[in-house]
């Protein structure tokens, strides 16, 4: 848990510093937007919405008032800045973002004061510095949307259950008591993704946590559903830019 309630604080912008062990936390919601930065470890972020996966050198961004839950296979160190709205821009909807060196330096300064600090002094300067940089973070592709029909949710959160589950959508279609045709239709008006693009990212995702909880390459290709680690890495890449080896390096 935080050390202090940021709802209550009167601060409009702040950084907060936490260590966690491994959790899957509870929901929850808060007023200000944040943006939440793991120094250690890979996030994983749900809100009804779908799922936002953050390893190192990234973070999410979540709206004020959107319910989410925070878990991690792995201990971790967290950072999150709170933003009251209307103090700067923020992003129109959740998203993960990269963050450079000087934003990570920047935030675990600003969390060594946290909420506690001086208006008009070096610590107002250092946030309105973090400020200035938040639009120059770029967007990275980390977000695995949900849909809403209920035959389609239950059919995603099996698939997610078991990401290697390798049957046709034919075959999952059948199982749900559906045509094929209905699942594809549905897949794009739901999610904006056909069913093999949305697996496909079911599976980088599914990757991404196991891999930073300090999983094996070779073991976690074959647990999310790739026949062969060269066909998984080829995947990454094309998605990441870099091989999981010097991505997480």
């Amino acid at each position: 848990m935080a050390l202090l309630d940021p709802d209550q604080t009167e601060r409009g912008v702040f950084v907060l510093s936490e260590r966690y062990e491994p959790m899957e936390g509870p929901w929850h919601e808060h007023r200000r937007a944040q943006l939440i930065h793991a120094s250690e470890g890979v996030l994983t972020v749900r809100t009804s919405e779908g799922r936002w996966v953050v390893p190192p050198q990234r973070a999410v961004w979540i709206l004020p008032g959107i319910a989410h839950q925070v878990s991690s296979r792995k201990a971790f160190w967290l950072r999150t800045l709170y933003v009251e709205p209307g103090v700067a821009p923020l992003p129109a909807e959740c998203c993960v973002v990269g963050v450079d060196r000087l934003v990570d330096e920047l935030l675990i300064a600003a969390s060594e004061f946290g909420a506690d600090y001086p208006p008009g002094g070096p610590e107002e300067r250092l946030i309105q510095v973090i400020l200035d940089r938040l639009p120059q973070l770029k967007v990275s592709p980390l977000y695995l949307p949900a849909p809403r029909d209920p035959r389609l949710k239950g059919l995603t959160e099996a698939l997610t259950t078991n990401p290697a589950d390798g049957r046709t959508l034919g075959e999952l279609a059948g199982v749900a008591g559906m045509t094929e045709r209905t699942v594809a239709r549905l897949f794009l008006k739901e999610t904006g993704l056909t069913f093999g693009q949305w697996r496909r990212q079911l599976r980088l995702l599914a990757a991404l946590e196991r891999l930073g909880a300090g999983e094996s390459v070779s073991n976690v290709a074959l647990d999310v559903g790739y026949e062969d680690v060269s066909s998984f890495i080829a995947v990454f890449k094309s998605a990441l830019g870099d091989t999981p080896a010097r991505y997480f390096r």
